[in-house]
């Protein structure tokens, strides 16, 4: 009896370990998120885009209404320059655990998983408004409080992998699929089933709550696109 209800204590802890799957778009309209009008809703993608005639003065974001704590977030993502090209520029990236700075602009800052048109930031972990990068691509890192709050310890303990061979696992101008796991202080990103960073985030600021959002970036015109965003919130 004592090792029946023993298991059945496993079995519930482990069926609320993980919520079930969470769509957060619905094909159809941005139902669940508030933005500036760079963003629409085009064959099934979330879609922002800026122009020529029309851009961005600085970054701005499409914000999705709940906050999250630890989870598990997947979506694919395609990103192109104006002429529909991937070495052009065009940076984007998505939000996590971050706040709202400027409600009527949508401003936010935070952690980012990036990706762009480029090279040399698909992967990273950076903080929007915050300390900047805090892991290149490939790299294992421990973040320790440092001389000010915006100035940490950035320890590079080891590697998850080569930059330029995680790069080249990314399909320029074409759909790829990203993974966010923030657990804890513990935060990893995937592209195509490849990791690309491994952190852990032991300051005082580094946030455990917070919305998510999708970025649509300041400069060249660009357009950049989103499905299939899956959330599964951990405990």
């Amino acid at each position: 009896m004592k090792l029946r209800t023993s298991l059945l204590a496993l079995l519930a802890l482990a069926s609320t370990a993980f919520a079930e799957d969470k769509n957060l778009f619905n094909g159809k309209d941005l139902t669940g998120w508030k933005g500036l009008d760079f963003w629409s809703v085009e064959d099934g993608c979330i879609v922002g885009r800026t122009t020529k005639e029309k851009p961005t003065k600085g970054n701005t974001f499409l914000v999705y209404k709940d906050e999250v704590a630890d989870f598990e977030l997947t979506f694919k993502y395609r990103i192109t320059d104006v002429n529909g090209k991937s070495d052009g520029f065009g940076n984007s990236g998505v939000q996590y655990r971050s706040k709202v700075v400027d409600e009527k602009a949508f401003v936010v800052g935070g952690y980012q998983a990036d990706f762009e048109c480029g090279k040399a930031y698909s992967g990273i972990l950076y903080e929007e408004r915050g300390r900047g990068i805090l892991a290149q691509r490939g790299q294992k890192v421990v973040i320790k409080e440092g001389a000010a709050p915006n100035k940490p310890k950035i320890e590079v303990t080891g590697e998850v992998g080569k930059s330029a061979e995680i790069q080249a696992k990314i399909k320029p101008a074409d759909w790829n699929e990203y993974r966010i796991v923030a657990q804890g202080g513990h935060l990893q990103h995937f592209i195509n089933g490849v990791q690309t960073i491994d952190v852990v985030d032991e300051t005082a600021v580094g946030a455990k709550k917070g919305v998510l959002a999708l970025q649509l970036h300041a400069g060249a015109p660009m357009k950049v696109e989103f499905k299939d965003l899956v959330l599964k919130e951990t405990k």
